[in-house]
């Protein structure tokens, strides 16, 4: 680590390019400088200012669910990838005991390391993943301790991109470089994200999200072992497609969703449980075709399909890893558009039947058909009900594409994303 006033000196005089260009564009290197800046201004704000104190800069990124939706927590296959949009920190060890972490625009997470049971209270908040995180380490036998941060995002909440999995994966990512050396790989940091949300958060969240945010790259996943995921990275020059990924912010908040999204993880599991066993991947579509009537009845028929369109996805993601290895965009992008029929017909996570007369990402599909068809491709983008989509757009129709969707949604609503090639990073 350096100190305070070396890393500040660092920033001010921009001699981090050379960090820097193994996650962001070089046409971005400025607004990164000046984001760092930030969080080290909000650092002495908050912790007073230490000239000799030791401080690191780290950063995590958000994520793009390119192909598998809702598989991965019944042990399906994935494509993802982490993308340019991220949180960023700056912290420094302190003899406390006391994890102390405020985020820009969030009230400040203090956790005691001695405390780190879970609390019923804190469910639902940021300090309960910040809680979990120290909790799993401490399991697994890593090294914690105290430590003071400030952090800042991109990656904005509900916008489909996993800020929580970037928090998560930053968190992480500080403890692993602070207390443990940065040995800690990023398939553990992945799994110890998912252990926080799940245990201490109490969302029932699969591995996808915080994987891709810790692995980095344009990555398949399969999760059929979850204490081994088999990830394979995917030979992709995107750049050289002529499109570009957007993903656009329909509006809508997550805050209220967490029962609709546990619902499809709960009935996917409903359907295995028929048959004796725990997930999906442990049955086959076959097993699920020919039980159909019984298990209408036995569970229900949304579950029913729900299965099929785990089953579907599955075989998708095979076919389009198939595709990118050959070098033929075209059909993968026609699977692109087929996934996201089958998450708004089958798996039914398009819109909230809560409020059904919101359809604000039904919208955006529709549109994006509009102009899309035959062209590009479009699909609902992460856990759904409220939120995203995602679009791959010729660059010559991305005008068009971002004028369409500020019509609608609001002006920056469509964001053009480029993918990050690593996950977790310590700058300095």
């Amino acid at each position: 680590m350096s100190t305070y006033a070396a890393v500040k000196a660092a920033l001010m005089e921009k001699k981090l390019n050379e960090s820097f260009s193994s996650v962001y564009q070089e046409k971005h290197f400025d607004e990164q400088y000046e984001r760092f800046l930030g969080v080290l201004s909000d650092f002495e704000e908050q912790f007073g200012k230490n000239c000799e104190r030791e401080v690191s800069l780290f950063s995590a990124p958000g994520r793009t669910e390119v192909s598998g939706n809702h598989t991965d927590h019944n042990h399906g296959k994935v494509i993802a990838a982490a993308v340019d949009l991220d949180a960023v920190a700056a912290a420094s060890k302190n003899d406390d005991g006391v994890v102390r972490i405020k985020s820009k625009g969030y009230n400040m997470d203090t956790v005691e390391i001695t405390d780190l049971e879970v609390n019923d209270q804190d469910a639902g908040h940021s300090r309960s993943l910040v809680r979990g995180v120290l909790a799993r380490f401490k399991e697994l036998g890593y090294n914690i301790g105290g430590f003071d941060a400030t952090t800042a995002s991109k990656v904005l909440s509900g916008s489909g991109l996993s800020s929580s999995a970037a928090f998560e994966v930053l968190v992480c990512t500080m403890l692993n470089y602070l207390y443990n050396d940065g040995k800690i790989s990023p398939e553990e940091i992945a799994k110890i994200s998912q252990y926080a949300e799940n245990v201490h958060f109490r969302k029932p969240c699969g591995l996808l999200d915080q994987m891709a945010c810790a692995v980095g790259g344009f990555v398949t996943i399969d999760f059929a072992d979850l204490s081994k995921p088999v990830i394979e990275k995917v030979p992709l020059d995107f750049e050289r497609t002529d499109h570009s990924l957007c993903i656009v912010d329909t509006g809508g908040s997550h805050s209220d969703l967490t029962d609709e999204y546990a619902s499809v993880r709960t009935e996917m599991e409903r359907i295995a449980a028929y048959f004796g066993k725990k997930v999906l991947r442990e049955i086959t579509k076959k097993d699920v075709v020919e039980n159909a009537g019984d298990l209408a009845k036995a569970v229900s028929e949304r579950a029913v399909l729900r299965a099929l369109h785990f089953f579907n996805e599955n075989e998708r993601v095979e076919k389009q890893v198939a595709f990118l290895k050959a070098g033929d965009f075209e059909n993968f992008k026609s699977l692109v558009v087929e996934s996201g029929f089958s998450s708004y017909m089958y798996n039914q996570n398009v819109y909230s039947n809560k409020t059904p007369e919101n359809q604000p990402v039904s919208l955006g599909l529709a549109l994006s058909e509009e102009l899309l068809k035959g062209k590009g491709a479009w699909r609902v983008h992460g856990g759904g009900f409220a939120g995203t989509i995602q679009a791959f757009v010729p660059n010559e129709l991305l005008e068009s594409y971002i004028a369409l969707m500020s019509s609608v949604f609001g002006k920056d609503s469509c964001y053009v994303l480029s993918i990050r090639p690593i996950g977790g990073a310590k700058f300095i």
